[in-house]
């Protein structure tokens, strides 16, 4: 058998794809040029089918960060996952087939083909998400199935809501679409994107393998629900205060819970959840450049935190309990400053890659004309994220070493660290390179020195609650923190809708009795038993079919 790295081959193609389609989305942009692609499948009288790409700046530039995260990763993988075994290429087959169901959901502007993508991505995370087959992971893989199949009912609604509009281009018809198919597509985009009350599937899914986590987390999966709104937006109908609450909420309630948690995994996650919950915040107030723009900044920066965190599990005997680590800068110096890094670039510090799209959301939702508590969420968002950053990094950097002390760490030159270090150098100039492109600093704001430097003394206040976070006792009741450590305990709540509607079954129970015999469950035992029927009739009886043939044979002539 030839025996070749195909991990590295993969790499190659993807990282230069990247680099093509971030060329052309640049010559796009300063165009202002658009591309449609139509490909006729086929042809039945008057009835033509065609399938059409869509080629903007937008899907040029965001395929062109999938594809160069995706290229690190699968760097990455060669050496985490190993590239010379069965389980290891059906692994890389795994992961190219999930890429090519997210470009596939970029680049269409049609409904029917995006669901192609969709579910391509929902059916091939439950694979990847189930593929160490322990009793966890298949549990947790069907979370992720389950609450994504959720989001596929409400696009396959939207499929048939936008046939009466005379087809499933939705770009064309976006300022005809009615509010009601717009909170379908929000339901559907909400179980996607994580957002309350479909957030228990995004630390499920840590059960993945830690480069699974870094594309899913970064710029695939959770990413596509924001997309989606993103192409469907309208002035019109995406001011939603109720959606735009329930986003800012899923923003709070994610950083708090990231507060009493320890596995270093699930802190990094539902610091993903909290920025998800910032994109969709900024969707509902009407940014939508600023929008995309800090999922792109996001995704450079969290592929890197999840690289980096893989590293330390891969060195620790699978260890992601960050009470266990400890003193990680001494003893893998080149992984600690690309994981600070990345963890910096989450908080916002000035002039990395984070800074430049927080910052300026800030500053825009200031002119937004919402209420004082609106402001005062934001800002907490800020304080909280610093706060389970600078905690998450106490426990790992300064923290006395408390595992096995017979250690094996390399931090040599590999392919793991040549992807991270490729990462940090993104994660430091990507956000000044796009908002220079994109002439974002031409707008200028006008605002009073206390409320300019607001936003940067909440993240030193976050630095100093982290710290103090650290030293605190246990002085609450222990329900606290399992309320907190266990998603305030949004799993259960689900039990109690379904006990209501059980309870309250009593007058339907009759109903569905007779609904059940008088309807499709009756009708199909008629048919069953008239086809038994017919059946035993023309066996038994030949003479009786045959004058019965005859008898019809006539009939038409």
């Amino acid at each position: 058998m030839f025996n070749m790295n195909y991990y590295v081959i993969y790499f190659y193609m993807f990282f230069f794809f990247s680099i093509f389609m971030l060329y052309f989305g640049i010559y796009f942009f300063c165009l202002d040029f658009y591309l449609f692609f139509e490909i006729k499948l086929f042809s039945l009288n008057s009835v033509i089918v065609y399938y059409v790409l869509f080629f903007d700046w937008v899907s040029l530039i965001f395929c062109s960060v999938v594809l160069f995260i995706s290229s690190m990763v699968i760097l990455y993988s060669s050496q985490y996952m190993g590239y010379n075994s069965y389980s290891s290429m059906r692994f890389l087959y795994l992961v190219v087939i999930f890429i090519m169901s997210m470009l596939l959901m970029i680049i269409s502007p049609n409904l029917l083909s995006i669901l192609l993508g969709w579910d391509g991505l929902g059916l091939v995370s439950y694979c990847l998400v189930i593929y160490y087959s322990s009793v966890s992971s298949y549990l947790s893989g069907l979370i992720t199935c389950m609450t994504n199949r959720l989001g596929d009912i409400g696009i396959l609604i939207s499929l048939s809501w936008m046939f009466s509009y005379g087809g499933w281009h939705f770009i064309f018809y976006n300022g005809y679409m009615t509010f009601n198919l717009f909170i379908i597509l929000s339901f559907s985009c909400f179980t996607k994107s994580a957002q309350i009350p479909f957030s228990c599937w995004l630390p499920a899914a840590m059960a993945a393998p830690t480069p699974v986590s870094a594309l899913v987390h970064s710029s695939t999966l959770v990413t596509a629900g924001i997309y989606l709104l993103f192409r469907f937006f309208s002035n019109l109908l995406v001011m939603s205060n109720f959606l735009l609450y329930l986003s800012l909420f899923t923003l709070i309630f994610s950083s708090f819970c990231a507060n009493y948690e320890y596995d270093l995994k699930k802190i990094i996650a539902l610091s993903t959840l909290s920025q998800l919950g910032l994109m969709m915040t900024s969707l509902y107030l009407g940014l939508l450049d600023l929008g995309y723009f800090h999922l792109l900044s996001h995704a450079m920066f969290k592929s890197m935190l999840f690289l980096c965190a893989g590293i330390y599990i891969y060195y620790m005997y699978d260890n992601q309990d960050i009470r266990m680590m400890g003193s990680l800068c001494m003893f893998m110096p080149i992984t600690s400053v690309c994981f600070n890094i990345s963890s910096m670039a989450l908080c916002g510090i000035p002039f990395l890659s984070g800074f430049y799209s927080k910052d300026f959301f800030v500053e825009m939702s200031i002119f937004s004309s919402s209420n004082f508590i609106f402001y005062v969420l934001i800002y907490l968002s800020l304080g909280l994220t610093c706060c389970y950053s600078f905690r998450l990094f106490y426990y790992s950097m300064f923290y006395n070493m408390n595992f096995i002390s017979l250690m094996c760490f390399q931090d040599g030159l590999d392919y793991m660290k040549l992807s991270i270090s490729l990462l940090s150098l993104f994660s430091i100039s990507f956000g000044s390179f796009f908002i220079w492109m994109m002439n974002c600093d031409m707008m200028f704001f006008f605002l009073p020195f206390y409320v300019k430097i607001l936003s940067f003394l909440f993240v030193l206040l976050g630095f100093f609650f982290g710290l103090e976070i650290f030293n605190f006792g246990y002085l609450f009741n222990l329900n606290y923190y399992y309320f907190n450590s266990f998603m305030w305990f949004m799993n259960s709540h689900l039990f109690y809708v379904y006990s209501i509607f059980y309870n309250s079954s009593w007058f339907l129970e009759s109903i569905s009795y007779w609904g059940e015999y008088y309807g499709g469950y009756g009708v199909s035992y008629f048919l069953v038993s008239f086809s038994n029927y017919i059946q035993n009739y023309i066996f038994f009886s030949f003479s009786v079919s045959l004058f019965t043939y005859f008898l019809w044979l006539i009939l038409i002539l």
